[in-house]
């Protein structure tokens, strides 16, 4: 019987589906699967960009776990792909590669004085308090009054943490270091923009209601933004998701404020036209237009404009897929350019051996069922692309871990992450708290090394 041997480059959810629902899947050939990953720990962006505070969302982590934990796959952490290994490497040793690298960088906000001092990504703050090893220990929490711009789950996410005392954040996995920081935060309030209305948020119910749970905080809504167009009522009654998001916005409406020492306003109908220098090259204030609904589920500017003191702004409009080495990129999008999974070349060719699933794939949308439905679809076009595989010269297993092995590459495998999941669950318990991560990559690789 023939034989596979796939490399899955990128071992977060979307990896780590793809891997799962082809052994699964009928198929008329075996398989050998590797997959590599930059960091030495899995799960990506399960790791790395959910907010500690999250640990249901975490449970994810389960059902990953149980995959790597199968036997059939062999994991490769520490590994950079592009610098320890090259897509030519993949083609010596295996029959194809997916991609599945995910979007890890932020989407740009093209308005003036984005670039202002004090104006950060939201996808930076994130891998900050989620412990990524590879941004700066430190934070500059200075500011009082923050902006942060967008109505997705990411914006709640950097608004919660910016807003929420650093002590209700210690049974969680917060990073040492975060915790210091955040501490010291003089943070008292934190306004979020979204130029649409409440009828029209991305965020999820669970995420809105978590918001409101946060002690010692006053959630701050505005009347002005729910005087709502015949289209946003027809989504509150169609949709149930829209439906309860609104109540639970109106039941905020009712609540008294002004007790809190922290405040969290939700900004509607106000699109950022400017950041504004306070005179020294640092964030000062926040330009912006009132809109309105345009009577057709989108909106128009009013030409009313207002300003809102500021300090610092957090850029929350969307995640942003990284250029690989060798492969096609589609700089508009931030993707890998691809029929239903099969990469394409500038002329529009497929790409023989060569696929990608997730958000490297689609772009950063879709929750974790939009993430197996994709990898299935990519899995359809590898099965079916047999005759187009690579013929490998060196397929043997041993032969991958000889070529790392002889460019001094020091990477994780399974039982190593065992060994690290197992120590930061041990710090985490002396101290009465779920996990206490390991973050410089030296200590995580030493660890799963030991």
């Amino acid at each position: 019987m023939t034989k596979l041997r796939l490399a899955i480059v990128g071992a977060g959810p979307a990896g780590i589906y793809a891997a799962d629902l082809l052994q699964k899947a009928e198929r008329h050939f075996d398989i050998s699967i590797d997959l590599f990953e930059q960091l030495p720990a899995p799960y990506g962006l399960v790791r790395y960009g959910v907010a500690p505070d999250h640990p249901r969302i975490k449970g994810i982590i389960t059902a990953l776990r149980e995959v790597l934990d199968s036997g059939v796959i062999r994991f490769f952490g520490n590994v950079r792909y592009g610098v320890d290994i090259t897509l030519d490497d993949l083609k010596k040793h295996y029959n194809a590669v997916i991609f599945a690298t995910g979007a890890i960088r932020d989407a740009d906000l093209d308005i003036p004085g984005i670039d202002l001092e004090g104006s950060y990504g939201a996808a930076d703050f994130v891998s900050w308090f989620d412990g990524h090893p590879d941004v700066p220990r430190t934070w500059p929490l200075e500011a009082q009054s923050v902006a942060v711009i967008g109505n997705g789950n990411v914006a709640l996410d950097v608004s919660r943490i910016l807003a929420k005392h650093a002590d209700d954040l210690l049974p969680t996995e917060i990073p040492a270091n975060v915790y210091e920081i955040l501490k010291t935060s003089p943070v008292t309030d934190v306004h979020v923009f979204g130029r649409r209305g409440p009828a029209q948020v991305k965020f999820t119910p669970l995420e809105l209601r978590e918001l409101g749970e946060v002690p010692d905080v006053d959630m701050v809504v505005y009347d002005e933004d729910f005087d709502l167009d015949e289209a946003s009522k027809v989504a509150i009654e169609t949709n149930k998701q829209v439906f309860v998001i609104n109540k639970v916005l109106n039941q905020w409406r009712e609540r008294e404020v002004g007790s809190a020492s922290r405040r969290l306003h939700l900004h509607f109908y106000a699109k950022p036209l400017e950041v504004v220098d306070d005179g020294t090259g640092r964030v000062g204030a926040i330009r912006y237009e009132r809109t309105e609904p345009d009577d057709a589920g989108g909106v128009r500017g009013t030409g009313e404009i207002r300003e809102i003191p500021i300090q610092a702004i957090y850029r929350a409009v969307g995640y942003f897929g990284s250029p690989l080495d060798g492969i096609p990129f589609d700089e508009r999008h931030g993707v890998i350019p691809n029929h239903e999974g099969q990469v394409l070349d500038e002329d529009n060719e497929i790409l023989p051996g060569v696929y990608a699933t997730g958000w490297i794939k689609r772009g950063p949308v879709g929750l974790i069922g939009h993430t197996k439905s994709d990898a299935m679809e990519t899995l359809e076009h590898l099965k079916r692309d047999q005759a187009n595989w690579w013929t490998p010269a060196s397929p043997e297993e041993e032969s991958i871990e000889e070529l790392l092995r002889s460019r001094g590459v020091v990477w994780t495998d399974i039982e190593g992450w065992h060994r690290l999941d197992q120590h930061e669950l041990a710090l985490g318990a002396a101290e009465g708290r779920t996990r206490i991560k390991v973050v410089p990559r030296d200590e995580m690789v030493e660890i799963s090394k030991a």
